[in-house]
């Protein structure tokens, strides 16, 4: 295919680089004469481990030329410029703004079909609020009918670009409609990896989502870390052996969003590992948030109710997580505390807390702490949603989602943890999850 790449930084090159060792016609376009002239005479322009090597190679195979001026005929144009930081933490899109508009104005002479694919890291909605719009003003035509238009994200490692590049652990497309995917998918035949067509919001938020989990996971080992070395405990070692556990620590698991976490170990083990921060001197801030996040959770399930205006609430499920009947620390419990504190009529039932079969702490739990909440529990699903105006999905339990799905119209279901993930089925009732 022949493809323009806008912006010859780090991303552009490598992206260059590949897509013409991989067969294809590549012409990059930088307003940087240094950087073109540095590519036409087959060297890199940044420091990058064989990057040099493969340019000459390419670049002496004529697959791929650099310049200062207009694009060419093409197939593709990969936007790749920078989007650096302004003072404020805000995304500056003045590179973006003026590689949109060129292309823009090389669509409105073409009468061919034409891709444009975002590489560059943009917030959700960029592509959709402001590439879109901008295309079709600058080009006087349609999206999605006289051009395409995707985003493509890189996870590309400066060091070890290359090979990140020729083994991703997967290719992100997000498509305007399947037409403009199905061209971009084509740049990438040559590479064994799963290829994953989604929404243009879902594959920038991938992105971002991505890059704050690298960063989540550093600042979480850093002060693992430092209290284990407080302790005298080698923290490398105690990561290494973290990282061994890729069932639960290093998973999928727990990496899906939803309610708060609760429970007799989870609230408990962080609060005394901070405790013994500060006996230490220590002040671990990311560790420290984590339970501030969680409580901000249980707020955000509450605004959902409080914004249907309705007071007559069905909790399904109060324990902490399916299959228990621990009420510890259940966020559940708090989320039913501040409905009733706000003046909702709250029912609730949950199949695995059966206030007869309690015994041990669970018990001493409800009758010391909660025997209020323990009033408001009903025999069975009927009769806690048939009164009800909002119903809260709070456990994934057998048969929660099918109640809820054959509930007469008219009521608000709110689901905490993705009971339903296909919504009502357009019963008529208003669905809205959490997090989705």
């Amino acid at each position: 295919m022949r493809i323009n790449i806008y912006g010859l930084g780090y991303v552009g090159s490598v992206s260059a680089a590949c897509l013409a060792s991989a067969g294809h016609d590549v012409l990059g376009i930088d307003i940087d004469r240094l950087k073109v002239d540095n590519i036409n005479q087959g060297r890199s322009p940044v420091v990058e481990p064989s990057l040099t090597e493969l340019m000459h190679e390419v670049v002496k195979r004529k697959n791929l030329r650099a310049t200062v001026s207009a694009a060419e005929d093409g197939d593709v144009s990969i936007v790749c410029v920078g989007t650096p930081s302004n003072e404020n933490g805000s995304l500056n899109l003045k590179y973006l703004s003026h590689a949109v508009k060129d292309i823009g104005d090389f669509l409105r002479g073409r009468n061919d079909y034409h891709v444009v694919c975002v590489r560059s890291t943009v917030l959700p909605g960029t592509v959709e609020k402001y590439v879109v719009p901008v295309l079709e003003k600058r080009s006087k035509k349609k999206a999605g009918q006289d051009f395409g238009v995707c985003m493509n994200p890189e996870f590309l490692r400066e060091g070890s670009s290359i090979r990140d590049y020729q083994s991703p652990p997967f290719t992100i497309i997000g498509q305007l409609d399947h037409r403009s995917g199905d061209v971009v998918e084509q740049l990438y035949s040559n590479l064994a990896a799963p290829v994953i067509r989604t929404e243009l919001g879902v594959a920038e938020m991938v992105k971002y989502a991505g890059n704050v989990f690298h960063a989540l996971k550093i600042s979480f080992a850093n002060e693992i870390g430092n209290i284990a070395k407080r302790l005298g405990i080698d923290g490398t070692r105690v990561m290494e052996i973290f990282c061994e556990d890729q069932k639960l620590n290093i998973s999928s698991t727990y990496l899906q969003p939803g309610f708060a976490f609760g429970g007799s170990c989870l609230p408990k083990d962080l609060r005394a590992l901070l405790y013994k921060a500060k006996e230490l001197d220590l002040e671990p801030p990311l560790l420290r948030s984590i339970l501030t996040s969680n409580g901000e959770q249980v707020q955000e399930a509450y605004r959902l109710i409080r914004n249907t205006g309705k007071k007559r609430i069905a909790v399904l499920g109060l324990s902490f997580k399916p299959g228990t009947d621990d009420l510890r620390e259940s966020p559940i419990v708090s989320l039913v505390e501040m409905m009733i504190g706000k003046g909702h009529e709250v029912s609730i039932y949950d199949q695995d807390v059966s206030l007869a079969r309690l015994h041990g702490s669970n018990k001493l739990y409800i009758e010391q702490t909660i025997s209020h909440i323990s009033a408001l529990m009903k025999p069975s699903i009927q009769a806690t949603i048939e009164d009800s105006e909002v119903i809260v999905v709070a456990k994934k339990s057998p048969g929660f989602a099918e109640a809820v799905r054959n509930v007469n119209s008219g009521r608000t279901v709110i689901d905490l943890v993705k009971a339903l993930p296909e919504g009502t089925d357009g019963k008529g009732s208003y669905y809205e999850g959490i997090c989705w």
